[in-house]
């Protein structure tokens, strides 16, 4: 008979480290976003043609979107082996090693040679790097985000505002996309051979400034206080996974929580990378020039600040299921007007599009997103399944959209249409993966402190998840 586990008393409430944690995971999310989207904005500019060069310009693009996808492919197995050892070992080893990895591949894309010097051998390094760099991320939000929303749980008054403090992790999206898109619109200012020569590598290099930032500050975060009472339990009630089951093997153990989780994220990440980074190449080829589309991007960002935690905060007090469902509505709805307004050919029409489809209707899908799939799985495999479902979704909606663009944009003469259609098909995705989720947000989530939540509405297997965890029905 398994001996009952000693309760730990919580720690006292500390919203100065609460603020200090939510900074650690905002400046990491910063440093995924600029790397990633610093190279998706070169990727759509320049590196058809310095990385494979022997193809015509709609091939190269594609295969430059391809190294693109490469780095998306590696975010599971990130999830996955970083989620593992997070599980095990604590959530802020982790982290400091999942962003040295990330900046350090971004500052090596900087120095890359380019295939002029030397051959096959430049696409290769850079899938090579794109992939340890996805390996990283595949961590990093995880992380970072279970920090942000553990700590929360202990810090007096806070009880019910995860949503809010996990939105500092998620602000991370918009000010990475801001900086990157800033940085590459004062390079791409630079005559034309002079950026094709050395001006793309400056946003690359300038990322090893991130990186210090955040090691500073990420040196000096506390390990998360609901890890640390759950590894000082003396062992598990009959109820709970034993300690010896890898937390991968408990979460595919009743697979519904992760698809679930892999889903309901697949909108906001179509609409982020459709609207961003895949958004300069064909504005570029609709006629804008680089400043004016990265200006429409920088200021959706902008939008994006303030949106974002608007709709984080709001799923405290409503629930995550209304806000998401909200945002992935709106996102069907704008997509046709949104390519509309891009196809006007007017910088000033851009703009709006991008901060109503980006800045608004993607934000709202994606606020809640951090606190939504912390509260879906328990203390012992929640960095482990938080992980996973969300680089699922990234995949998904992030990994395998750009190229799916390019290749139905070749295929359709440049018509707007598939861009409408598959921001429409990732919204409505979301949309009936939040109906089939229960609501979270009151939830405490001591209740599941190794458990894996039932997030599936009334059904057969969301029942019987519920029995055997115990989970409010």
């Amino acid at each position: 008979m398994q001996p009952a586990p000693v309760p730990v008393p919580p720690p006292p409430p500390d919203s100065r480290q609460l603020r200090r944690v939510a900074l650690s995971g905002l400046l990491g999310t910063a440093v995924e976003f600029y790397d990633f989207l610093v190279y998706g904005t070169v990727a759509a500019l320049v590196f058809g043609e310095l990385f494979f060069p022997d193809a015509d310009p709609a091939v190269g693009t594609i295969a430059a979107f391809g190294t693109f996808a490469a780095g998306y492919l590696a975010r599971p197995l990130g999830g996955i082996v970083f989620g593992h050892f997070g599980d095990r070992l604590g959530r802020k080893s982790m982290l400091l090693l999942t962003m040295v990895l990330m900046g350090s591949c971004s500052f090596l894309i900087g120095l890359l040679p380019t295939y002029d010097a030397i051959g096959v051998w430049a696409p290769v390094l850079l899938i090579a790097l794109r992939v340890v760099q996805g390996l990283a991320i595949g961590g990093e939000w995880g992380g970072a985000t279970l920090m942000v929303v553990e700590h929360a749980e202990r810090t007096g008054g806070a009880e019910h505002r995860r949503g809010l403090w996990s939105s500092f992790t998620q602000l991370g999206a918009p000010l990475g996309s801001m900086l990157s898109a800033g940085v590459v619109t004062v390079v791409s200012t630079l005559p034309d051979d002079e950026f094709r020569s050395w001006g793309w590598r400056v946003p690359f290099l300038l990322s090893v400034v991130l990186l210090a930032v955040g090691l500073f500050v990420r040196l000096r975060v506390a390990e998360s206080p609901l890890f640390t009472e759950a590894q000082a339990q003396e062992g598990p009630s009959r109820d709970e996974p034993s300690r010896d089951t890898p937390p991968l093997a408990e979460v595919l153990r009743r697979p519904g929580p992760l698809l679930l989780a892999g889903c309901v994220g697949i909108g906001a990440f179509t609409a982020q990378v459709l609207l961003t980074s895949f958004m300069i190449s064909y504005a570029v080829r609709h006629g804008y020039t680089r400043p004016q589309v990265l200006t429409a991007v920088t200021v959706a960002s902008c939008v994006a600040l303030f949106a974002l935690p608007a709709a984080s905060a709001l799923s405290d007090r409503v629930g995550r299921r209304p806000v998401v469902l909200a945002g992935a509505v709106a996102s069907a709805a704008l997509a046709f007007p949104v390519l509309a307004l891009v196809d006007s050919g007017s910088p000033g029409l851009l703009i709006l599009a991008l901060a109503l489809g980006h800045g608004v209707a993607q934000s709202t899908m994606y606020g809640p997103l951090g606190a939504l799939l912390s509260e879906m799985f328990g203390t012992r495999v929640r960095y482990t399944g938080a992980s996973l479902g969300y680089q699922l979704a990234t995949l998904v909606g992030a990994g395998f959209s750009p190229l799916i663009a390019s290749s139905l944009l070749a295929a359709n003469d440049g018509s707007s249409t598939p861009l409408s259609l598959l921001l429409c098909g990732g919204a409505a995705i979301t949309a009936l993966t939040v109906w089939r989720l229960r609501e979270t947000h009151a939830d405490t989530l001591d209740a599941r402190t190794t458990a894996i939540s039932a997030t599936a509405t009334a059904t057969s297997a969301s029942a019987d998840v519920s029995a055997a965890e115990g989970a409010r029905p």
